[in-house]
């Protein structure tokens, strides 16, 4: 079947969190949280070199909305069970369909971290991989030194497959090292 073709039931329900697709006229809501998260969205995530606009997030939802419509990325919202309350962001990156395997990306807004939610959201976007997606291998990647990522990778039940040394560089444009976790069908 072609990834087009594909339903996707949305959303994902979880004890504490409601994981959706993106909808056109959240980049306000959305970029509030990245300005309350930029000095750890900056030292980790690569999009984060500099602060974006509403105007910047909105363009980046909407892209993220027509991705989403053509399965070419899932760029999903968290968002507290009542939904009254922006969470952050989990994307399931598709990475090829035969095999079939996606790539887990994550960020949580500051006031929210260390609660587990990330976690949460993490075995729940995986299931949901698995089972409607039959994905046969789900990864996620982290910076060596992002122990953060790397205890929610664990904490999900991802193994560590490895460490790809001096792979890619870091935000600040020096060498950084990769953890490479990963379950499988």
């Amino acid at each position: 079947m072609e990834p087009i073709l594909l339903d996707i039931p949305m959303p994902i329900v979880t004890e504490r969190l409601v994981i959706r697709e993106p909808r056109v006229g959240e980049g306000a809501v959305v970029n509030a949280a990245v300005v309350e998260t930029f000095a750890a969205l900056h030292q980790w995530m690569p999009w984060a070199k500099e602060l974006p606009t509403v105007e910047d997030t909105e363009k980046f939802t909407r892209e993220s909305v027509a991705k989403f419509t053509l399965r070419q990325d899932f760029t999903l919202r968290l968002w507290d069970r009542a939904q009254a309350r922006f969470i952050g962001c989990i994307g399931l990156h598709p990475q090829g369909w035969a095999p079939r395997v996606f790539e887990i990306g994550y960020w949580i807004r500051t006031s929210e971290a260390g609660k587990g939610l990330m976690s949460e959201a993490a075995i729940a976007l995986a299931d949901y991989a698995f089972n409607t997606f039959k994905a046969d291998r789900v990864f996620i990647r982290c910076d060596e030194r992002n122990v953060a990522s790397a205890r929610v990778a664990e904490k999900a039940g991802f193994q560590l497959e490895g460490i790809l040394r001096n792979d890619s560089l870091d935000t600040a444009g020096g060498l950084r090292s990769t953890r490479l976790y990963a379950r499988i069908k």
